[in-house]
């Protein structure tokens, strides 16, 4: 008997401690690469976007009703209201100076790896986009990224767009055409959590120079 129970037990410390295993940081898995409707996108390398920027649960510092979302513009911030006073954060890329804008519209539809259509203003200041004023096909290169939300006002397509980017590195910073990016690893969850018909506000960044929707 007592040889049977022995049996049963760790016969040595080597036994008791079992083999080591490498747990990944829950936190790193947010950025790795996956693979999603036939694309595999890249991994980010997490110690290069600052943890500021990452998505996260917070305090809900604007109040809106639940499942509205509002775009801090000055503070590169996204927020998507949910309840008990608290809203899921987004690190963001906003319009740079003389493409921002503001106001209050509504999410009209979405499309998961969107083509992306540049406007003939935007062609005009850059001919080399000339070959996709029919549209780039969707792709790891396309502008838009894995998602895309399509925002319209009083029924009209505003041209902005709540996008996914390949550029994950301007996320913090104003540098688009007035669009909000997001990394492609964010706007697939953003895109899971928010249906069509959604609210959203645009906070204004009064330092520069804003194209507003109010």
């Amino acid at each position: 008997m007592s040889a049977v129970l022995t049996g049963c037990g760790a016969s040595s410390a080597r036994m008791a401690e079992g083999p080591k295993v490498n747990t990944p940081d829950p936190d790193l898995l947010r950025f790795a690469s996956f693979t999603d409707n036939g694309y595999t996108v890249p991994a980010i390398p997490a110690n290069r976007l600052d943890r500021s920027l990452w998505r996260q649960v917070v305090d809900d510092p604007f109040g809106e009703v639940p499942g509205t979302i509002v775009v801090d513009t000055p503070n590169r911030f996204l927020y998507l209201t949910l309840d008990n006073g608290q809203a899921m954060r987004y690190g963001i890329g906003v319009g740079k100076a003389g493409f921002t804008w503001s106001g209050r519209a509504k999410v009209q539809f979405k499309r998961p790896w969107p083509t992306w259509t540049p406007p003939s203003e935007m062609i005009e200041r850059d001919p080399t986009l000339e070959k996709w004023r029919e549209g780039q096909p969707p792709g790891l290169d396309n502008p838009l990224g894995a998602r895309a939300l399509y925002i319209f006002k009083d029924g009209r397509d505003t041209l902005y767009r709540i996008h996914g980017s390949p550029e994950w590195w301007t996320i913090g910073t104003a540098a688009s055409s007035g669009c909000i990016r997001m990394t492609n690893h964010d706007i697939v969850d953003f895109y899971k959590r928010v249906p069509s018909g959604s609210p959203i506000v645009v906070v204004p960044d009064n330092r520069i120079q804003i194209d507003t929707m109010a």
